[in-house]
């Protein structure tokens, strides 16, 4: 089976990743001494699996953009709760057991969603890191939001955490898992069993907040 590559990267890396875009793209990074016969026996070894994880991307590329209309529902802290249009309003987008958008800003839909989801991610992790922090002893220099489309989470040299806006529409307990994940990260660099180990000792249920991740992650978009 030929696996077309549509991004290739290198960099001091000490293994092989492979990585699904949300459109179905094959992204490869390798470390920098990898020879291209090793690259393309670890691709051919993942072959199913790159088949496996498309088919499932399926449903997501095919299903049609929001239009931001009546009756469209979108996701938060892991719920469903659909969108309603009213006259001008300030803020332009308010939730209230459900997402309330100004006609005004229907056109920006998009934008409007993703300023506010930013926000409330800020907010709601920010708290969930201060308060595995203040319980186990991580000192973290600071949180921030990003745009990220393929990490959920990362954590750079100096202790800043860094966290997706996506993650506010999953379950708390999985935002959780992330922030933990990040945190364990402090103590320990890599994902060696050391390092599952800090995470399984803060989170001993961590496995089923990965498995979902990984079977509903391509759904936090819209």
């Amino acid at each position: 089976m030929q696996i077309q590559i549509d991004k290739f990267t290198r960099s001091r890396r000490k293994t092989i990743a492979l990585i699904i875009e949300r459109d179905g793209t094959l992204t490869v990074r390798a470390p920098m001494r990898a020879s291209k016969a090793a690259i393309e026996e670890f691709i051919h070894e993942k072959a199913d699996w790159i088949t496996r994880t498309r088919e499932k991307m399926t449903p997501i590329l095919t299903a049609p953009e929001k239009q931001f209309t009546d009756g469209e529902s979108f996701l938060f802290l892991g719920s469903s709760f659909d969108l309603k249009l009213v006259g001008r309003q300030r803020p332009a987008l308010r939730f209230e057991n459900g997402f309330i958008l100004s006609a005004a800003a229907q056109k920006r839909g998009r934008q409007v969603f993703t300023n506010w989801y930013k926000e409330r991610a800020l907010e709601v992790i920010t708290e969930r890191v201060n308060h595995f922090s203040a319980q186990y002893g991580f000192q973290p220099k600071q949180v921030k939001i990003s745009s990220a489309k393929t990490r959920w989470g990362s954590c750079s040299a100096n202790g800043t955490l860094n966290f997706t806006w996506r993650l506010i529409m999953s379950p708390l307990s999985v935002i959780d898992y992330v922030v933990v994940h990040e945190l364990a990260h402090l103590r320990v660099r890599n994902h060696s069993r050391k390092f599952w180990q800090v995470v399984e000792s803060i989170d001993p249920d961590y496995k089923t907040k990965r498995k979902w991740l990984r079977e509903y992650g391509e759904t936090l978009y819209f």
